[in-house]
């Protein structure tokens, strides 16, 4: 990845939180690699 500024980088960590406010995620009691897991089992599912 391209080397950003701070001032570019200080703006994506201030677009990044600005969504998270909007769209908080629910907190799910799983592991991120459970979740992880979880949707792979989805998707070979469906094909």
């Amino acid at each position: 990845m391209a080397k950003l500024s701070k001032e570019e980088r200080k703006a994506l960590i201030e677009k990044a939180e600005e969504d998270r406010a909007k769209n908080p995620k629910p907190e799910s009691k799983e592991s991120g690699f459970a979740t992880i897991d979880a949707d792979a089992k989805k998707l070979e599912d469906e094909n």
